[in-house]
């Protein structure tokens, strides 16, 4: 079920557009995230990093440009997504194909020692809270003390008024800068539906949702909300370290054993 480096190449730089439209100031959250992981390892001659929910590896590969002796592992469910990232950004990390926050998810990784960080980014909103806390606790056991988690994602506020507010504030934002006109997301999976190359690899997405129903909705689940789970979940220290409208990236640090 493998592609061709130019069908890769092609989709992936169309992804990068399409995700444009989505995350306000992508880039700059990107390098914000590099940033909090830069400040977690330093002095590691070799850090480890899992990057959740990795999709073609668009965050890995600014990571590896980033830390070019840094180990990663980059993980997800979806096997197109994967493919592309395993053969356009074949050396940024070792992809592995498993399903966040499931039973036993975290064994697939192949882990030789704790992580330094663990960063995601427009991943994990589909975790219904008791998932997502399961996830964030098996984070927590992986990473060792002073390690970080650090989600880049659209958090909503607790009340209505100022969640609708930064919406607002971030869509504004993104029409300024142009992603709002970009493709959207269902717009690129109709078109790369139509690529007799990624024929097989969409029958097998198509499978795995069909077993895997909870991978495709948005939770909403609030920034604060994040926080306590982070909390309960062990980490010592949860701050939101940078925002624009509800694009947020927030850190969870471990404390000291």
């Amino acid at each position: 079920m493998g592609v061709s480096m130019a069908t890769a190449r092609a989709w992936v730089e169309r992804w990068e557009r399409q995700q444009e439209r989505y995350a306000v100031d992508r880039e700059e959250r990107f390098t914000v995230i590099a940033d909090v992981v830069e400040h977690a390892v330093v002095g590691r001659a070799r850090p480890l990093l899992l990057d959740l929910g990795c999709g073609p590896g668009s965050l890995a590969a600014r990571l590896a440009d980033r830390f070019p002796r840094a180990e990663i592992v980059a993980a997800d469910m979806d096997p197109v997504l994967l493919e592309l990232g395993r053969t356009h950004h074949a050396d940024a990390a070792r992809y592995v194909d498993t399903v966040i926050g499931a039973d036993g998810w975290t064994d697939a990784l192949g882990l030789d020692r704790p992580l330094d960080a663990a960063v995601s980014t427009t991943a994990l909103h589909y975790l219904p809270e008791p998932v997502l806390l399961r996830t964030y606790r098996s984070l927590a056991s992986l990473l060792r003390p002073g390690g970080v988690l650090v989600n880049g994602d659209h958090f909503p506020p607790d009340a209505a008024p100022c969640s609708d507010l930064t919406a607002h504030v971030g869509r504004r934002r993104s029409e300024r800068t142009g992603g709002h006109a970009r493709e959207d997301w269902r717009s690129w999976w109709d078109a790369a539906a139509r690529d007799p190359e990624l024929a097989d690899l969409l029958d097998e997405r198509r499978r795995r949702h069909t077993l895997h129903a909870h991978s495709g909705g948005d939770e909403r689940v609030t920034v604060c909300r994040h926080a306590a789970l982070l909390r309960r979940a062990g980490f010592a220290h949860v701050a939101p370290v940078w925002q624009f409208g509800d694009s947020t990236v927030l850190v969870g640090v471990m404390g000291d054993p």
